[in-house]
């Protein structure tokens, strides 16, 4: 038995509840209080030891997530879930790297159906048949781990079902194609590939990123195989992979609110994202619960 039809009424905004607070005794990336992050100047290679620390910072990401996601459920609204996991990461010493990064007001990002990326948690009730991506970033120890995931709620229809499980392969095969010597292109080129064969749009104009002590670095990882994206994959590099797919067009609207980004054709959208470190023989995954 198929659930709702993957067109339901497109997605307002809802209301904002007040701003959640963080334990003074918890410390804060330099970018809170300020309009934006100053520009990351460090390797794109880190150490051992930064390496190390990103493990915590990824695993506590990864566990806010998966305590989120165990409320995921028809009549649970986008706040429920922001609540829950940010309570997991203050409780963990880990500030949500979300919560006033560019003036952002919630800890993590709840993205519904028809919303790419950056959805805004609300007042909005998850409703049986919907999806719903939820992105988590912890910074401890001076680092960040970055990681999200799209859930669905209750019974989804087969296309939605369907969209939400390659996009979750096409970022598995991403990571295997990750090597030494090769260049960054490879990864794009893998998703897009896969994409392809279901007719899936794939999201161009937002990006995995380079991490680490900075929670974007300037590196950026393109999800289609983009010939600039030339530089070199090397051990010790740590960065993001985080396929968006769509059922249809890859264009998108960014709501009022600056940050809500709607595919263009309202139609459903999935992503998956994992922080990796470059080994010699491939990448290993840092945000593993």
């Amino acid at each position: 038995m198929s659930g709702q039809q993957s067109q339901p009424s497109p997605l307002v905004p809802g209301k904002l509840s007040p701003t959640r607070q963080v334990p003074a005794s918890i410390p804060r990336p330099e970018y809170v209080g300020k309009p934006g992050p100053t520009p990351y100047t460090g390797p794109e290679v880190q150490d051992d030891e930064t390496v190390e620390r990103m493990r915590t910072a990824s695993r506590i990401a990864a566990r806010a997530m998966e305590a989120a996601a165990k409320a995921v459920a028809p009549g649970v609204t986008t706040d429920e879930l922001d609540a829950i996991a940010h309570a997991y990461m203050t409780g963990h010493g880990a500030y949500p790297s979300d919560l006033g990064y560019r003036g952002f007001p919630k800890s993590v990002c709840t993205s519904v159906n028809e919303v790419i990326c950056h959805g805004i948690p609300d007042s909005t009730v998850l409703r049986d048949g919907d999806i719903v991506n939820l992105d988590v970033t912890a910074f401890i120890g001076g680092v960040h781990g970055d990681c999200n995931a799209t859930y669905l709620v209750g019974e989804v229809d087969e296309e939605s079902r369907l969209l939400v499980e390659r996009t979750h392969q096409a970022l598995a095969r991403a990571i295997k194609a990750v090597r030494p010597g090769r260049q960054i292109n490879v990864i794009g080129r893998v998703i897009e590939s896969y994409a392809k064969r279901f007719g899936y749009g794939v999201v161009r104009d937002f990006t995995g990123h380079g991490i680490n002590t900075s929670f974007h670095s300037g590196l950026i990882i393109p999800h289609y195989d983009d010939p600039r994206a030339t530089t070199v994959i090397k051990p010790g590099m740590t960065f993001t992979i985080e396929p968006m797919l769509t059922l249809g067009t890859h264009e998108y609207e960014i709501w009022d609110d600056g940050w809500t980004v709607v595919t263009k054709d309202r139609r459903r959208t999935a992503q998956f994202e994992h922080t990796l470190v470059v080994t010699a023989e491939g990448a290993e995954i840092l945000t593993l619960p």
